[in-house]
């Protein structure tokens, strides 16, 4: 993935090359007396007076931001109609510190806009705002409209509507249906006074002080305390983002499984990262649900172990590498083989033209060694600069570490960045022409996007052949909060057509080999359901091993409240063949607030 492996960081750089954010500007009339905040808002995503005048619209005030780039107040009106579909609350965008205070009776004057957070290149809903408002106080000290509290009952099965096909599958111009589907209900209470109860974490407290909590505590939950997210029709209705009105000091440091126990209370905004996030006046008291870093089993004699980690932009100026260490060898047990995802070059992002990852790899491979584990060696290809996507200057590529006191490799001259691995016959069987090589690196599926490193290794006499992977990122999808619907997945043209060619260099060694061991792994940045993985696995040349896991325990990732798979172990028929083998996604990273990566490791054990 892109820079930190994080989707929200990939949203950044979308954002950063389009707008910071954008206005949607619709046609109206000119000037609009005597109206509500429910007629404002009206029974669809936008305002029938976007773009329009507005004159004494009164409410009570619910919130205050004084902080960042949206300044404003929440108001709410404290008579409310009788059609479920209004908002009867709304965000008067100040841009400059708020002069009212929660209590205050006021009167708005202003412009009805539609503000989206991100910018229209997100993909996201916009929010209605009245805009460079002029307020007048009627009285202070007034109660605040109680909260609608959000429950499991509350919130509809469905998640969304298809989009109306005339407006590209936009969901803008329906009518809310806050009854039947999710989406259309938290819309419905888009600026208003909202509260959750006793609700559990379903993704830790990242560094910008938001967490995701779930109000259906049975809806697909995993054996950890996570949501799991386990088709493109299973979005969870029940997760929502919280952040916080108060210091970000205060907010709760919390882990999946975590409770926000009694309530926890504010408005209904809509984030650029994440869609409806409650923004918090009053936070709930966390809970600890204890969660514990899981270990794997230690691969027996005959057994291989191989696996997969990104250890997320990792180069020599960071703090990480002695967890990275005790991980791989306490958590992961020291495997046989160790496929590393985002491997920095010798100073990281800095872009001077340095393409070598010796400093980094043997950092790695010393504190490997300070824990308790053994001393590795390494293989790898240098890329050429600046041409495999990622950080600017960090050249992240995959890295194979192997314990050359259980695993050798066969290295064969004639790999480099730009030069195709093929696939011989020697003596009947598969061998490559070079070892370590990369997959067809200049195609245009690899493209600003790391090529596939393959080798070649021997264990107790048998050849395995491995191939480490970290396809394109899902930066530029939109998010699944997103207006248009069912949501586009930009992202997938180049993965699918990468996934196309790792597919056919593996036919291409099971062509000539038909009972060779091969392993295709690493961050796949797709799910083990996606036609990704569809055609990785191909005609039954590969199978993801993480489908062999109950439903509950399939996830290495955790992002916006639903734990999923992007790292993926897929093993060749002749390993599959007698299920003769071990497969576990390491829980170490992705639940946990002090993650030292974003994703979990995975490792297979098995007898070749």
């Amino acid at each position: 993935m892109p820079s930190k492996s994080s989707a929200r960081l990939a949203a950044l750089t979308v954002a950063a090359v389009c707008s910071a954010a954008s206005t949607v500007v619709l046609t109206s009339p000119a000037h609009a007396d005597s109206l509500r905040i429910h007629d404002v808002q009206g029974t669809t995503r936008t305002s029938p007076y976007a773009g329009q005048k507005v004159t004494d619209v009164p409410g009570i005030v619910t919130g205050t931001r004084t902080y960042g780039s949206s300044r404003g107040f929440w108001l709410q009106d404290p008579t409310p109609d009788d059609n479920p579909a209004t908002s009867e609350g709304v965000f008067v965008f100040t841009s400059s510190v708020p002069k009212v205070a929660v209590g205050d009776s006021v009167t708005v004057t202003g412009t009805v806009s539609e503000y989206v957070p991100g910018g229209t290149s997100t993909g996201n809903q916009s929010l209605t705002e009245i805009t460079k408002p002029t307020v007048t106080t009627v009285s202070t000290g007034n109660a605040v409209p109680a909260p609608t509290v959000i429950g499991s009952k509350s919130v509809p099965n469905r998640y969304t509507p298809a989009g109306d096909s005339a407006a590209n599958g936009s969901l803008a111009g329906l009518t809310l249906q806050p009854k039947k589907y999710a989406l259309d209900y938290y819309e419905s209470l888009e600026g208003m006074n909202v509260q959750v109860k006793n609700t559990r974490v379903v993704t830790a407290t990242d560094p910008y002080a938001e967490l995701w909590v779930t109000v259906k505590p049975h809806e697909n939950q995993t054996r950890r305390g996570g949501t799991l997210y386990g088709s493109y029709d299973s979005q969870n209705t029940g997760r929502l983002q919280i952040q916080s009105l108060g210091a970000v000091a205060d907010f709760p440091v919390a882990n999946v499984g975590d409770t926000l126990a009694g309530t926890t209370t504010g408005p209904m905004d809509f984030n650029q990262f994440g869609g409806y996030t409650l923004v918090a006046s009053e936070l709930g008291t966390l809970k600890s649900g204890g969660l514990k870093r899981e270990t794997t089993k230690r691969q027996s004699r005959d057994e291989l172990a191989v696996a997969t980690y990104n250890v997320e932009n990792l180069d020599p100026t960071d703090a990480t590498f002695e967890e990275h260490a005790s991980a791989i060898v306490n958590n992961l047990k020291s495997p046989d083989i160790v496929s590393l995802e985002e491997i920095q070059d010798n100073n990281g992002a800095k872009d001077d033209g340095t393409v070598a990852a010796d400093v980094t790899v043997n950092r790695l491979i010393d504190a490997i060694v300070a824990a308790g584990g053994p001393t590795y060696q390494w293989r790898s290809i240098d890329p050429t600069n600046d041409t495999d996507g990622g950080e600017p200057g960090g050249n992240i590529r995959q890295v194979f570490l192997f314990n050359p006191e259980r695993v050798s490799f066969t290295d064969r001259a004639g790999g480099d960045a730009t030069t195709a691995v093929g696939v011989t016959k020697v003596h009947g069987k598969a061998v490559l022409t070079a070892s370590p090589g990369r997959v067809d690196p200049a195609n245009e599926a690899w493209n600003a996007s790391r090529k596939p490193l393959a080798g070649e290794f021997v264990f107790r006499g048998k050849t395995v052949f491995v191939i480490a992977n970290h396809l394109n990122s899902k930066g530029g999808d939109y998010g699944l909060t997103s207006q248009y619907q069912p949501v586009p997945r930009s992202s997938e043209v180049q993965r699918h057509k990468q996934a196309t060619l790792v597919n056919a260099f593996v036919k291409s060694i099971l062509d000539v080999q038909k009972n060779a061991d091969v392993i295709t792994l690493g961050d796949i940045n797709d799910f083990e359901f996606s036609d990704t993985a569809k055609i990785l696995e191909g005609d039954g040349e590969l199978w993801s091993a993480i489908k062999s896991l109950p439903k509950s325990e399939r996830y290495t990732y955790d992002y916006q409240g639903n734990a999923q798979v992007l790292d993926q172990i897929l093993i060749s028929p002749s390993i599959r063949r007698d299920c003769d083998f071990e497969y576990d996604s390491v829980h170490i990273n992705s639940e946990f607030n002090d993650q030292i990566s974003d994703h979990d490791p995975q490792v297979l054990r098995f007898r070749p």
